[in-house]
């Protein structure tokens, strides 16, 4: 078995992207500040303490989003986070054992697994809303997005898979920073992101936003985003 990562933020700003990497299970986060949070409560900051807790937790063999939800519940507690006015995270998950592979997307951070097909788990519930001018509105409630944040029912409303380890190669977990490679730019396809060394598919898609600082081949409300990628080779 052989995982690698790869992350970088934003030119200009520190990431709030965190990969944390355990001998049976990676976690990748993609930190969402605040509006009205202060500057030592940022999206980075709730991203490293999630990861941080999630790795306390996953010696536990109970399911993934039971795992998600305790977190989030233990976060809230230790730093009296209120929901709608707390930072926040999107989140995926891989765990793998001798005979399964399980996987947890929660927002817009996919996992992608590869084999004799490829499957993507992806959460579009955010991507579906963008048209909404007030889409926070809609943030962790029912019929709108859902990310951790300060309500530890958002880790139930995670999307899962389950694969077969012997019918998977690889798995790639990735933020929204990368994954536009492929979903927005398309610069890549998910094939590709199981073959290619991960620091050139981050230089690439720096490349390619900087040849669109105008955001008009690609509307988007801003020129880069944090990147974090993690690649989990089974049959290496």
């Amino acid at each position: 078995m052989k995982i690698e990562t790869a992350e970088q933020g934003a030119p200009g700003r520190v990431t709030e992207d965190r990969i944390r990497v355990l001998p049976n299970a990676v976690v990748v986060l993609d930190g969402v500040t605040s509006r009205t949070r202060p500057p030592d409560r940022n999206g980075g900051w709730y991203a490293t303490k999630l990861a941080d807790e999630l790795v306390r937790l996953l010696d536990d063999t109970d399911p993934l989003p039971d795992l998600l939800a305790r977190a989030i519940a233990n976060l809230v507690a230790e730093h009296d986070l209120v929901p709608g006015d707390s930072p926040a995270a999107t989140a995926s998950m891989v765990r793998w054992n001798d005979d399964t592979i399980e996987a947890l997307v929660l927002c817009d951070t996919p996992v992608v697994a590869f084999g004799q097909s490829t499957r993507v788990l992806e959460d579009t519930r955010l991507e579906d809303l963008r048209p909404d001018p007030d889409i926070l509105r809609w943030k962790n409630k029912p019929g709108g997005y859902w990310v951790a944040e300060a309500d530890p029912v958002a880790g139930h409303q995670a999307l899962t898979a389950t694969w077969r380890r012997d019918e998977t190669e690889s798995v790639i977990a990735l933020t929204d920073g990368v994954s536009c490679g492929v979903s927005e730019y398309g610069l890549f396809s998910w094939e590709d992101l199981e073959q290619l060394p991960l620091g050139q598919v981050l230089d690439r898609i720096r490349d390619a936003e900087r040849g669109d600082s105008e955001h008009l081949r690609w509307p988007r409300y801003k020129t880069h985003d944090d990147q974090a990628i993690a690649r989990i080779t089974f049959s290496a």
